[in-house]
């Protein structure tokens, strides 16, 4: 019996494989007129070989900020200071610092080993170019092929992808063809040269229920078909527990609890992880008839106003200023489960 790539990627967590990406204390802070302002603080991932590892967080939690500094869309000194590093491990077997590494490299890594699905698909393609112009270009770049060569792979994989009559859609302008079909031709881009590790940052925003159920199904497909890693930045935990291996909490630029999915649905430890859950509706239940959906009181931390403490105390009904006014460190709470919260174990006997 065949083994998915997940359960691939399960294994080869238990047999110690070198990760795909590995981020080691990543900050990354902008020089305002305010002062330097840190939109990450000291954030660590591993991602292995065709593990879908999800990050989740409200708005303003640093997730796309990541997601643009691990491809090198934010630089370093233009009013951007970024610490850390990014061990990447590329197609031809070497191992390179994506943080640190030559831009002449990291364009030909750019597309072909990493890519990146982006939120809102009608600023990221250029209007003035067509959807098969665009995309054979990116396959043309790292791919040495005639245009004509390109174009009918861009077909095929336009097709491949779901997209209604590709041999027109190929030559259609970005504002000539619907959302769900322009965020299908992003898919389409950034899987056109096969990368190890797909980035896609909300690719469902904006999106209709049912276009966003077909996009994270083609999603699934283009992973399961390459046995790609995918980074899978959202704010929908639905959508992280249809796609997900593992879970990455983000509050105010910092991990605050990382767990495997299962986990983080039966048993959150974090205070804000359990609030992001409690935000779900849920229905269909006699159980949960009287169940009351419950907001996150008050509005997220501005990256200013950070004294050191714990970022969510102001919104945390279980704070204890005596205690989460201390720095708070992540902590390992059982295999494979890292917390931050001086109060998790007293929160789980309470529960």
């Amino acid at each position: 019996m065949m083994m998915s790539v997940q359960d691939q990627a399960r294994n080869a967590v238990g047999a110690g494989v070198v990760p795909l990406l590995a981020v080691e204390g990543l900050s990354v802070s902008f020089r305002t007129k305010r002062g330097r302002v840190a939109a990450v603080r000291d954030f660590d991932l591993r991602i292995r070989p065709g593990e879908v590892v999800a990050l989740v967080g409200e708005s303003g939690s640093g997730k796309s900020t990541i997601g643009h500094a691990l491809i090198r869309l934010l630089r370093r000194g233009h009013d951007v200071d970024i610490g850390g590093r990014a061990a990447f491990q590329t197609k031809d077997g070497h191992a390179v610092d994506l943080l640190t590494v030559p831009e002449r490299r990291m364009r030909a890594l750019r597309g072909n080993d990493i890519a990146m699905i982006f939120q809102e698909p009608m600023s990221s393609l250029n209007p003035i170019y067509t959807i098969g112009s665009q995309i054979g270009e990116a396959i043309r770049l790292h791919n040495p092929m005639s245009r004509r060569a390109a174009r009918d792979e861009t077909i095929a994989l336009l097709a491949q992808l779901g997209l209604p009559s590709p041999e027109q859609c190929v030559d259609s302008y970005p504002h000539q063809i619907s959302g769900g079909m322009r965020q299908r031709a992003m898919i389409a881009m950034a899987l056109s040269c096969r990368p190890s590790l797909l980035i896609a940052d909300e690719p469902t925003t904006a999106l209709d229920v049912t276009i966003q159920a077909q996009i994270i199904a083609l999603l699934q497909q283009q992973q399961a078909r390459t046995g790609m890693a995918v980074l899978f930045i959202t704010h929908d935990l639905g959508l992280v527990a249809e796609i997900a291996d593992r879970t990455t909490v983000l509050y105010a630029g910092q991990t605050v609890e990382n767990a495997p999915v299962s986990g983080i649905f039966a048993r959150p430890l974090m205070p804000y992880t359990r609030a992001l859950l409690d935000t779900i509706p849920r229905i269909g239940s006699s159980a949960e008839a009287n169940y009351v959906l419950e907001p996150i009181p008050g509005q997220t931390a501005s990256p200013f106003d950070l004294d050191g403490g714990c970022a969510f105390r102001p919104r945390c009904r279980h704070a204890r200023e005596e205690l989460c006014a201390q720095p708070q460190v992540l902590a390992s709470a059982a295999p494979g489960r890292e917390v931050r919260c001086c109060r998790w174990r007293d929160l789980e006997r309470a529960s």
